[in-house]
């Protein structure tokens, strides 16, 4: 995807034609030349050469500065032949042997080094232009300028290319990493922090020994969380915060069929495992096929959120999942009947290092391409709608469920 490339291409074709350009001239103009032979043997050199170093200007790597001086060398050559061969070139002001095929050797320098390769290779063939004439004209003047600040031109912005493709390459290598990161933080939280949040828990109940290792494990969880969120995470905080989902984690990592797979997968069966007393799935009678990667996050992301129920919205409350399976994409709706998320709280947890939101739910969605969308009113429970776009090459199904969401709300 280099810009240059294209530069290079055009470079050589360039070359060729001004090359052809000026076998032509010479063999339509024959009669002004008082030595013709030597404007002959010029020409045909000037033609082997162009043809022999064509895959010297297809790429920077090739075009090295020994082949750039002796092309440069063939241009100054052939100016300072031109007297030689038409003596009265210098008061017709014609064309030089090489003509406009010297410019291309010019541009080789521009696309080579820059602005400043251009300005010092342009400067050479302006001085060979002035001797050639002897005394300059206004046509010589104006073309030397031309090549001059064109070359230089076009070596300016082909290095502003080259620092834009600099910056776009750490671009996207920063964002790989940041992906890769979010990844990481996503599994970290599903898994580890809920089990270290776990062991401290039952460790302190315990007791004795065990509560010291409880007590390990939540110093353990609060640096990882600090890490997995490059943010420092207040000392006074303490990882008896956290109430466990392990369970349900490690039901989704470990559902069968589920782990590495490839091709379509459903939905349903991931989700399986969510239905309990407290929990309410609805669901199509057909299948919900997605690609098993994207149904695993969505699962994943389903665990999530219902991790949070049991962790912040009671004892007593309760879950309804509603499964939507439409011909563009599947909406998975997790709705509960808790006190609800007070306003700011969300940020407040980001900067504690809690990310079951920002990543295990949203950033999963965002990998997928979808969405998801957070609705909590006080004392009314909060609801979550993910949303995950269907690729266009799986089959449609146009079945979906047979409640909405607001009608599972009335049921509530």
């Amino acid at each position: 995807m280099s810009v240059e490339l294209p530069l290079w291409r055009a470079l050589a074709a360039y070359r060729v034609l001004t090359m052809s350009y000026a076998v032509l001239l010479f063999a339509f103009h024959q009669e002004r030349f008082e030595r013709p032979w030597i404007a002959a043997g010029f020409l045909a050199v000037m033609a082997g050469w162009t043809l022999a170093t064509l895959p010297r200007v297809l790429g920077a790597d090739r075009c090295t500065k020994r082949f750039l001086g002796a092309d440069l060398a063939v241009a100054l050559t052939g100016i300072l032949l031109t007297p030689l061969a038409d003596a009265h070139a210098q008061q017709a002001d014609g064309p030089t042997l090489p003509s406009i095929w010297t410019a291309g050797s010019v541009l080789a320098f521009a696309l080579k080094g820059g602005w400043r390769w251009a300005g010092f290779a342009s400067s050479f063939v302006a001085v060979a232009n002035i001797v050639q004439r002897g005394e300059p004209s206004r046509d010589t003047v104006h073309n030397v300028l031309l090549v001059w600040i064109a070359s230089i031109a076009i070596g300016y912005v082909v290095e502003v290319a080259r620092a834009s493709e600099r910056t776009l390459a750490r671009a996207l290598e920063i964002e790989a990493a940041t992906r890769e990161r979010e990844r990481l933080a996503r599994d970290i939280h599903d898994s580890v922090l809920q089990v270290l949040a776990m062991v401290q828990r039952r460790g302190t109940a315990i007791g004795g020994e065990a509560a010291e290792l409880g007590r390990m494990a939540g110093e353990q969880e609060i640096a990882l969380r600090a890490l997995v969120s490059s943010g420092p995470v207040p000392a006074a905080r303490t990882a008896a915060d956290d109430t466990a989902g392990t369970a349900r984690t490690v039901l989704v990592n470990e559902e069968p069929g589920a782990d590495g797979g490839s091709g379509d997968c459903d939905l349903r069966s991931l989700l399986a495992h969510c239905a309990g007393p407290a929990v309410t799935v609805a669901e199509p009678g057909a299948p919900v096929m997605l690609p098993a990667a994207a149904a695993r996050e969505l699962a994943a992301a389903v665990g999530a959120a219902l991790d949070n129920v049991e962790r912040h919205a009671g004892d007593g409350a309760r879950a309804w999942i509603l499964v939507e399976d439409w011909s563009d994409e599947v909406i998975v709706t997790v709705r509960d009947d808790g006190p609800g998320i007070p306003e700011g709280r969300l940020a407040q947890a980001e900067g504690e290092g809690r990310l079951g939101v920002a990543l295990s739910i949203r950033g999963r969605l965002r990998e997928l391409g979808g969405s998801a969308e957070l609705i909590s009113v006080a004392g009314q429970g909060a609801e979550v709608e993910l949303r995950v776009p269907r690729p266009a090459k799986a089959p449609k199904n146009q079945a979906k469920a047979a409640q909405s969401p607001r009608g599972k709300a009335d049921e509530r």
